[in-house]
């Protein structure tokens, strides 16, 4: 009762409001709970390949003191150790005006390789082998090696690296890593198979060796919530490693936390890799935001809404809990873990002004993702969406250059500082409502205090009849409810839907009132767990296969007790690399196939379709089947997909 005395009037009081650094004269205010066993040389990273053009844009950064000073010695002096710096091989145009994103080749690396030796920090160049932007989606050949056979592209590939390398070790910089490859999840340098992918990591690791003889070699992946993918991924390393190729150290991960998987999984397939293979592992790439907020006038990769997880508030406090438990589970849960590497933690507005002043500056100095010069290498991408800062909430700097005390978490795991826990953000409840029932809206919500704990305290909502009324006769729709719990504003998400008799219509109970038949023998075909490829809850029905024609199932269910009447059924699918497809909705009354929807199309992730029955008139006593029947080709890297929202609705 005294706790929740205390909570109370500390939220009456909008503590939780306030800056931490404004919560106390002095001190450490950010609650760390320390991480037992932190190795001494274990990799705090942190990616700042856009420091240059930040500068150059006008940005001062500044340390806790209120002094301006050099975001290097801000970084060492807050427990950061390794400087990662994306490299790539001609990020500007024919008249050299630079694509953005730092204007990061290897000058600009050298020169982020000598102010980080300069201030003790080693350095983890990110060789992305294109001349722009390198992930799971987009593996791009750099202009100079385009239509050149393997043979020729893994000699350019060792030139390119060797000269690279060569130009860090005149610079100064202590190189401890390189990685060769960003998130190549089965792409690289524009090449789409094991092999070809296989030499050019060779041609890297043989000229890194030559120079760094020292330093690690880094294989990096993304999407860890797959871990069938790690497997093969894994697998496919070490095939060529026992035949000669690559001989690479260090199995490295992106992990963010909104998009792959949970902990308990990263920890698991990590474990299982490093022990399999002898392999050290790290996560190289994460972040977390710490406002919703844009501040540069130009879209944020992360803000409220959409299909996101958020295990931790979007505050300071949350940034710094997400980043101590990831490293906490790196250093105690998988034994060969090496280290964590945040991804831009000082990529923040180069001006608060206007976004037309900063686009000049953008244009200019190449501070922007992408600037519009980008369009001659990727004109379907950089060249349509170029704009400032996607990940500007996610720094460790305010907009103006302070650093957040979240800064601090790095050195503050290794002591721990678990000051008074105060409250830090409410939890905001989601729920479900039928149309025609009565909406309950919870009585209480969770605050989360700084130690990550929850307490529950009461809730007013604002939902007047009149407006509980208007969304019961609005249809199938989604609605934020407001209230307030101790002073503060609470929000509450509400989708209304209509009844559907269907049991477990989005697998959120695993599927196990479908039956699903396997005709082809897929690759993967499960109720996987995924907020981010759902379209409703957190799971769906998964398939990818890399076989040609290796894709052919059917997901239905029966009914035995469905009413009389006229009814509607429909499912949604997206997806992606399908080729040739068949794929549509069905109903079978008593055994027999009565309707068929329209051929539901495959357009790509997260652009889902639905194939519908519109109407169909069911007599009593009879049984009803409904289901999908999914067909697809393949082609590139074999077809995948997702199927959820299975709806089976009365027509009035």
């Amino acid at each position: 009762m005294k706790k929740m005395i205390r909570i109370l009037a500390a939220l009456a009081a909008g503590l939780f409001m306030m800056p931490f650094s404004a919560a106390e004269e002095a001190g450490d205010t950010l609650y760390v709970r320390k991480v037992e066993n932190l190795p001494e040389d274990f990799i705090f990273g942190m990616d700042i390949s856009s420091v240059l053009a930040e500068e150059q844009s006008g940005v001062k950064y500044h340390d806790f003191d209120g002094k301006e000073e050099d975001l290097f010695r801000i970084l060492a002096d807050n427990g950061i150790n390794t400087i990662r710096v994306r490299i790539w091989n001609d990020p500007f145009d024919s008249e050299g005006n630079s694509f953005g994103g730092g204007n990061c080749d290897i000058r600009t690396a050298a020169e982020i390789g000598r102010r980080a030796a300069k201030c003790g920090m080693k350095l983890l160049p990110d060789f992305h082998y294109s001349d722009f932007w390198a992930d799971p989606g987009k593996q791009m050949v750099p202009r100079a090696w385009e239509g050149m056979k393997i043979k020729e592209k893994k000699q350019a590939a060792y030139e390119y690296t060797l000269d690279c390398m060569k130009q860090l070790k005149e610079a100064g910089a202590d190189v401890a890593m390189v990685q060769l490859g960003n998130e190549t999840n089965g792409k690289l340098c524009g090449e789409k198979t094991w092999m070809n992918i296989a030499w050019i990591m060779d041609a890297g690791a043989r000229a890194v060796r030559e120079v760094y003889p020292e330093a690690l070699i880094a294989l990096h992946f993304a999407n860890p919530e797959n871990p069938g993918s790690y497997r093969t991924y894994a697998e496919k390393m070490d095939y060529y490693e026992k035949n000669g190729l690559i001989g690479y150290d260090v199995f490295a991960t992106s992990y963010y936390p909104y998009w792959h998987g949970t902990l308990d999984n990263l920890a698991g397939i990590l474990t299982e890799i490093s022990e399999k293979y002898g392999k050290r592992v790290m996560v190289m790439e994460t972040s977390y935001a710490y406002t919703a907020e844009d501040s540069d006038f130009s879209p944020n990769t992360i803000g409220e809404g959409g299909g996101i997880e958020k295990p931790y508030p979007f505050t300071v406090q949350g940034q710094a809990n997400c980043i101590r438990d990831i490293t906490d589970t790196v250093v105690n849960r998988t034994p060969a873990g090496i280290g964590v590497c945040y991804w831009e933690g000082a990529w923040i507005t180069v001006g608060q002004d206007s976004r037309e002043e900063n686009q000049e500056k953008w244009e200019k100095y190449g501070s922007g993702w992408a600037s519009s010069f980008a369009a001659e290498y990727d004109p379907e991408d950089a060249g349509k969406y170029y704009g400032g800062s996607a990940v500007d909430n996610q720094a460790f700097f305010d907009p103006a250059g302070m650093p957040l005390e979240s800064l601090k978490v790095f050195r503050l795991m290794r002591t721990g500082n678990e000051v008074a826990p105060v409250p830090d953000a409410l939890e905001e409840p989601s729920l479900t409502c039928d149309l025609n029932l009565p909406l309950e809206l919870p009585e209480t919500v969770d605050t989360i205090l700084t130690d990550d704990s929850r307490t529950a305290v009461p809730v007013t909502w604002n939902l007047t009849p009149e407006e509980d009324e208007a969304m019961h006769a609005g249809g199938p729709r989604q609605y934020t409810v407001t209230g307030n719990a101790g002073g503060l504003e609470a929000k509450c998400h509400v989708s209304m839907i209509e009844f559907n008799y269907l049991q477990d219509y989005s697998f959120e109970d695993g599927g196990e009132a479908w039956k699903v038949t396997d005709l082809k023998k897929a690759d993967e075909l499960y109720v996987e767990e995924k907020k981010t490829d759902s379209l409703t809850g957190v799971k769906h029905l998964h398939f990818w296969s890399a076989g040609k024609d290796s894709v052919e199932f059917t997901a239905e269910q029966t009914l035995k007790d469905l009413p009389a009447g006229k009814f509607r059924f429909s499912v949604s699918v997206m997806g992606g690399d399908c080729g040739e497809t068949d794929i549509y909705a069905w109903v079978k009354i008593n055994g027999e196939e009565t309707a068929r929807s329209g051929q539901i199309p495959i357009e790509g992730y997260n652009a889902w379709n639905a194939g519908e029955i519109p109407e169909f008139t069911h007599r009593e006593g009879d049984e009803v089947t409904v289901g999908i029947y999914v067909k697809c080709s393949g082609e590139g890297n074999g077809a995948w997909g997702k199927i959820d929202d299975a709806l089976l609705n009365s027509v009035r």
